[in-house]
């Protein structure tokens, strides 16, 4: 498994994946509604934007030549804190006919890896709380849960 930087030709690629987590993500909260009916009507500005973000980086997870899912990761700095340098996992997904392979903890292990290589103190990731898989596979991975986000719809 290697993580390939995208670039300007991958960005449907990173939409078509990121529809799907996306997607997914709707079962398990209604402010997750998302508001495109299909992959092809999602605008690729987000993405594109990440192009010339330098804390933001999207990856790609290919193994024997084939991608097999995508990883956006963020850099960032909490100053007031003593342990303040962090990587955060923003989005992370394996397509469903490869999970439960290893591609999840190989892109988790690498991840760390260039955590520890970029000097940063800590790696974060979030998930729904409705999401036992997901909070599953990364206490398994050696995450301990550290925060709480509340949300409360405004309807």
């Amino acid at each position: 498994m290697e993580l390939v930087e995208a670039g300007e030709g991958d960005l449907d690629a990173l939409v078509e994946r990121w529809y799907d987590l996306a997607t997914a993500m709707e079962a398990h909260s209604e402010l997750n509604e998302i508001v495109y009916e299909d992959a092809g009507s999602v605008p690729d500005d987000g993405f594109r934007a990440h192009l010339d973000d330098p804390a933001t980086t999207d990856y790609l997870v290919v193994a024997d030549g084939e991608t097999v899912g995508f990883v956006t990761v963020e850099t960032g700095e909490r100053p007031s804190r003593e342990r303040g340098r962090y990587l955060d996992v923003v989005n992370l997904e394996i397509d469903p006919d490869h999970r439960n392979e290893g591609y999840g903890t190989a892109v988790v292990n690498r991840m760390t890896a260039m955590a520890r290589e970029a000097d940063r103190d800590y790696l974060t990731v979030s998930c729904e709380w409705g999401n036992d898989g997901a909070r599953r596979f990364y206490r398994d991975a050696g995450f301990e849960p550290k925060q709480v986000t509340y949300a409360r719809p405004l309807e």
